[in-house]
């Protein structure tokens, strides 16, 4: 008899496991660390599929886990939200692009295609541009908080890049209109990703190519089209 009631218990045990996850199906047991990067990971790709309208129950049920397990690791879809950002946007920010950006050993040219080609891998995949576009359109400060970095941290350099290369004055604050030239060559290629990503639009396959016709055209038009704007009196 005994035998048989604990035999009992465990069905019973096993069937209370089943019906507390989402599915029927029993909640894998994980390290803390290893379910806070899967709820992460998961989260990811789920913001990015249906934007941040979407339910943390529904993201519950496609890790088979509670929604109050999810919430044990991120006490509101708030807190998710935030850890999502980070992962999307800032951990992908590498130091060494800067160092790759000054580096006047190398031509500007070469410099700023190799740049491009590891920013590309880094940032421009399905989630990363999605989750960009959705959270611009909440409204969300990420954004320019991202663009303030991408700007002191990319765009700047590359205008005093440009400016050496051209043999400019470069005593002078990096002028508006300079900015702008080099925002519209990181504009356009990144606006490719957008093409494939959110507008699933037909696009070159061979983003390198395309890269290399954005910089070398920058650097053609840059000496004509920024010479007089490197006076003072246009800085930012």
């Amino acid at each position: 008899m005994r035998a048989r009631g604990s035999a009992r218990k465990r069905r019973s045990g096993a069937a209370a496991a089943r019906r507390a996850a989402p599915n029927g199906k029993a909640i894998k047991r994980l390290a803390a660390a290893d379910r806070e990067q899967q709820i992460l990971a998961e989260a990811v790709r789920f913001f990015a599929e249906v934007g941040f309208t979407g339910h943390t129950r529904e993201l519950a049920q496609r890790l088979h886990i509670t929604q109050p397990l999810l919430y044990r690791y991120f006490p509101t879809k708030q807190d998710l939200i935030e850890r999502v950002f980070k992962e999307v946007f800032f951990t992908r920010i590498d130091p060494r692009w800067s160092q790759l950006i000054a580096d006047r050993t190398r031509p500007l040219e070469d410099r700023l295609l190799e740049f491009y080609q590891h920013y590309a891998r880094a940032t421009y995949s399905y989630e990363w541009i999605r989750i960009y576009m959705f959270s611009a359109l909440m409204g969300n400060d990420i954004n320019r908080r991202y663009i303030k970095i991408v700007e002191d941290k990319i765009l700047k350099p590359i205008c005093k890049e440009i400016r050496h290369h051209c043999a400019l004055d470069s005593g002078d604050a990096v002028s508006e209109a300079e900015l702008e030239h080099v925002w519209v060559m990181h504009g356009g290629i990144f606006y490719y990703a957008v093409r494939k990503y959110v507008y699933h639009s037909r696009v070159g396959d061979d983003l390198g190519a395309i890269v290399r016709r954005a910089v070398r055209g920058v650097l053609a038009g840059a000496r004509a089209s920024l010479a007089p704007h490197s006076r003072k009196g246009d800085t930012q």
